[in-house]
């Protein structure tokens, strides 16, 4: 089967896992006006679903390196239709954080299976491939975005928790039967700039042992945790903020349609330029901009509507690449064998953001009244993640000490011949 049929499967499930995610912030009202819960009560809920996603990782990451990919999506399946579709039946926050919880066991295993399709089965494009698969993820909610809205009209938001999730179930099961591994010696073409990139790091194969013995992994962890925060935030917060701002319903209806659209492009286009420029010069220049954006939001976004829409459009635009940038970085230094395990283990740093972003910034919300003060604090972070992006360039690549080192750019894993687009 072509390589690039697989890609689009896996960028279908991504797309439905997305969901689960970005359109959470369109339920955040009805369930407290249903619930009487707090917002920081069901925000907590939220980063109860990434860590479960996130820290859940490492393990089902390591098990579909080893066993494949195809069985974990129909596992995820059952776990996402399960979890989001219990969700709007809780009766107690422990119920709703246990439904939420098994939703993002469930996006931990469609994750883990994409993400290894882009990164083994294209060497050559791994960014462009990341991007795609990132993309999927981060704009598939603009498409249905508006159904949950109609639906929540129509039949209430218990009613379309219960249908979306069968509906997101249905076609994850389906996309993961076209998934599996390359077989053993896939190549591919390699263009210049690429074989540059893996000639740079050694390409030498490592597994998530090794990887987490060298001071590259932490700095990568580091980063992309100051990196996630800010965006993340307003993934989850947006319906919140835009209440406290005095946004127009008009306007958050068209932030809420346009933001997973730009969230998308801007993966891709990110992951493009890293194929060209480089990661670690990528990530710089992504992460200042992000750093202004959200330090405009504070500044500019109460002025009108206009300004509110634009600024979250140039945030979700430079928040959205950490999870192309990253995977790819990380294959290029520590190779693609153990693709899955390796970037489980640095993907765990959202379930730490999630803290930040969900309980953290509904709590100093509810503390100051204003949600200026998290704007300004997450500008920060994104600030000093570019600063560590400059300093990760210039560190040594990792070496892998237990093992020789290869002698040539063949040894170095560096595919060399072609292979069917």
């Amino acid at each position: 089967m072509n390589r690039w049929l697989r890609l689009i499967a896996a960028v279908t499930a991504m797309i439905m896992i997305g969901n689960l995610q970005y359109a959470w912030t369109l339920f955040v009202q009805p369930m407290m006006t249903a619930t009487g819960w707090k917002l920081s009560e069901i925000q907590l809920g939220f980063t109860v679903f990434l860590a479960a996603m996130t820290w859940s990782m490492p393990f089902s990451g390591w098990l579909i390196d080893r066993l494949g990919p195809r069985i974990f999506m129909s596992i995820a399946a059952v776990l996402c239709a399960a979890g989001w579709g219990l969700l709007g039946h809780a009766q107690t926050l422990t119920a709703f954080y246990t439904y939420y919880a098994v939703a993002g066991m469930g996006n931990s295993f469609v994750y883990c299976c994409s993400i290894a399709v882009a990164l083994k089965w294209f060497p050559d494009k791994r960014g462009l491939a990341s991007g795609l698969i990132a993309g999927g993820y981060g704009s598939g909610a603009a498409v249905f975005i508006p159904i949950f809205s109609w639906l929540m009209r129509l039949v209430g938001y218990r009613t379309t928790f219960v249908w979306t999730g069968i509906g997101v179930g249905v076609i994850i099961l389906l996309a993961g039967q076209f998934l599996r591994h390359p077989p053993e010696g896939f190549l591919a073409t390699v263009t210049i700039p690429v074989k540059r990139q893996l000639r740079r790091h050694g390409g030498e194969e490592f597994t998530s042992r090794e990887m987490v013995r060298t001071p590259q992994f932490y700095a990568l962890y580091a980063i992309m945790l100051l990196a996630c925060v800010g965006g993340l935030m307003v993934a989850v917060q947006l319906a919140p903020i835009a209440t406290n701002f005095r946004v127009g319903a008009i306007a958050v209806a068209v932030t809420l349609s346009l933001d997973p659209l730009v969230n998308g492009a801007g993966r891709i286009s990110w992951g493009w330029i890293s194929d060209h420029w480089g990661r670690e010069r990528t990530m710089a220049i992504a992460f200042l901009l992000q750093a202004l954006f959200l330090a405009g939001v504070a500044a500019f976004a109460r002025r009108g509507d206009a300004w509110f829409m634009i600024l979250m459009a140039l945030v979700f635009i430079t928040w959205g690449e950490i999870y192309v940038l990253f995977p790819a970085a990380l294959a290029d230094m520590f190779g693609s064998k153990n693709a899955a395990a390796n970037y489980s283990l640095l993907y765990s740093s959202k379930g730490v953001g999630s803290i930040l972003a969900g309980w953290g910034a509904a709590w100093l919300f509810e503390s100051t009244g204003s949600w200026s003060y998290a704007f300004y604090a997450t500008a920060a972070l994104a600030l000093v993640a570019a600063g560590g992006a400059l300093a990760l360039q210039v560190m040594p690549s990792p070496r892998n000490r237990l093992k020789a080192a290869p002698s040539s750019v063949g040894e170095l894993g560096t595919p060399v011949s072609s292979v069917s687009e």
